[in-house]
This record gives C-alpha cells, sequence and structure tokens, in this order.
C-alpha cells in the first residue's frame, strides 16, 4: 500500500480555489491500488488519514458514510 502525505491546510485552500471537492480530487487518484492518505499540520504532525478505496464505487459508499455522519454532527450542535 502507498502512503501520500498532504498538509491539510494547503489541499483545503487549493479545493476553495479550484472550486471542487475532495472526492474529486480522490477519485482521479484511483489507479486499482489502495493507498492511505495522510493529513498533516503545518508543523507535520498527523491530523487524520484515510485509506482511499482502490475503485471507484468502494469511493462512492465512503463519500455518502461520510456525508451521513458529518450531517449527523452538524445536527447534534444545534
Amino acid at each position: 500500500m502507498k502512503n501520500i502525505q498532504i498538509k491539510a491546510s494547503s489541499f483545503f485552500e487549493l479545493l476553495k480555489m479550484k472550486d471542487t471537492s475532495m472526492w474529486e480530487i480522490f477519485a482521479q487518484m484511483i489507479d486499482g491500488e489502495e493507498k492511505e492518505i495522510i493529513f498533516l499540520d503545518d508543523e507535520e504532525k498527523i491530523l487524520f488519514n484515510y485509506f482511499l478505496p482502490d475503485n471507484l464505487e468502494k469511493l462512492d459508499n465512503d463519500r455518502k458514510q461520510f456525508a451521513e455522519e458529518y450531517s449527523e454532527k452538524l445536527s447534534g450542535l444545534n
């Protein structure tokens, strides 16, 4: 499995500038091999990681699950 390290602040700033979602970027990275994407802060400390699946169907399932969990967390804040 390949490990990919990404500076979170730069990555999310790029997404805003390009007006695209992280899921679109992740879809472009799929090549049949599972990858671990490690998000780092500006001091190179691990913030979180994501295991990029090896196909688009699994990625779409992850996207849906993320959206549901995110929605639940937001509703809990209100």
